[in-house]
């Protein structure tokens, strides 16, 4: 899976052209959101998003691969414990979010690390 970043410099004026522009290119959303003028969100199709936007004159959006991992959000604390995991094996953090599954979706800057370190392989 992929994290996909557009700016989003009009707010939901942006989203609806972006995902207007995603769903003619049947991309589907995972999970994301937006919040300062920039929006995330997991893909499985990185190449069909940046090409849909590119023709559509869209400007440059940034994929990265992610890591998706469970978190007992139920549980207080978990979410501080598995930061704490990534900052303990030195592991830079841009954006996490949650899929549709309820798990955490880290853009980090070491995808193999960080899978290690949370014991995901």
């Amino acid at each position: 899976m992929f994290d996909i970043e557009v700016s989003v410099p009009r707010g939901a004026e942006s989203l609806v052209q972006i995902a207007d522009i995603l769903g003619a290119a049947e991309v589907g959303l995972e999970g994301g959101g937006m919040w300062s003028g920039v929006a995330h969100y997991l893909i499985a199709e990185p190449d069909a998003a940046t090409l849909a936007l590119a023709e559509a004159g869209w400007g440059a959006a940034i994929v990265r691969p992610v890591v998706v991992a469970e978190l007992h959000a139920d549980v207080p604390g978990a979410l501080g414990r598995m930061m704490r995991v990534l900052v303990d094996a030195g592991i830079a953090l841009h954006a996490q979010y949650s899929d549709h599954d309820n798990r955490k979706v880290l853009v980090v800057d070491d995808v193999e690390r960080a899978r290690r370190a949370l014991g995901g392989g």
